[in-house]
């Protein structure tokens, strides 16, 4: 779910954004230095300010997270649904910029959701390692492992391409207004393992 959301706001930043990703830093990484190259300046100061505000979300979710288990990510995820209704405010009253930088926060905190002894347990927002565990896993496989291993990461993957899919649907719907629902559903997994927690 979290990985389809990400797959979802990361579909309505890249439209709205012309090719820039909201959650893909090596992507972004490589738009910089061709920008750099191409001495496209313009272009490149706005992707390296999608980069440092990923920074800071990432430092924020941190500092939210405090920790590990099922509060912790109850927080983690609040704030997260916080920063996407702060995006969609800001997008409704036309201030495009200051909601894409609010997107770009929120998918650097969600990366906090799973952490294990302080660093990001399960990569929620990009999935090169997750497809390169696949890889491995497969390769297990054919040596006589379990042949169904790389299951988990094709889940975890399908999960994002399918958010990305629907968020690209709705966008061209709804344009930026398309963050209410991930606001919701990024509120709705708090209190759902908020809740669950308690129970």
């Amino acid at each position: 779910m979290l990985a389809a959301l990400a797959g979802y706001v990361d579909s309505l930043g890249f439209l709205h954004l012309g090719g820039v990703f909201v959650s893909f830093m090596s992507g972004n990484s490589t738009r910089l230095a061709v920008s750099l190259a191409e001495g496209r300046w313009q272009a490149a100061g706005a992707v390296a300010g999608v980069l440092a505000l990923f920074v800071l979300g990432a430092m924020l979710g941190a500092l939210v997270a405090g920790g590990e288990g099922a509060r912790s990510r109850s927080r983690v995820l609040a704030v997260e649904a916080f920063l996407l209704g702060g995006a969609a405010v800001a997008a409704g009253a036309g201030i495009a910029p200051v909601a894409i930088g609010l997107m770009v926060m929120a998918m650097a905190v969600e990366n906090s959701v799973f952490l294990r002894d302080g660093e990001v347990g399960v990569s929620l927002t990009y999935m090169t390692g997750t497809l390169v565990k696949t890889g491995h896993a497969l390769a297990a496989a054919v040596r006589g492992g379990d042949p169904w291993a790389f299951r988990p990461y094709m889940v975890l993957w399908a999960g994002l391409v399918g958010g990305a899919l629907l968020g690209a649907v709705v966008y061209g719907r709804l344009g930026l207004d398309a963050l209410w629902p991930a606001a919701a559903a990024a509120m709705g997994l708090a209190l759902s393992v908020r809740f669950s927690r308690a129970a």
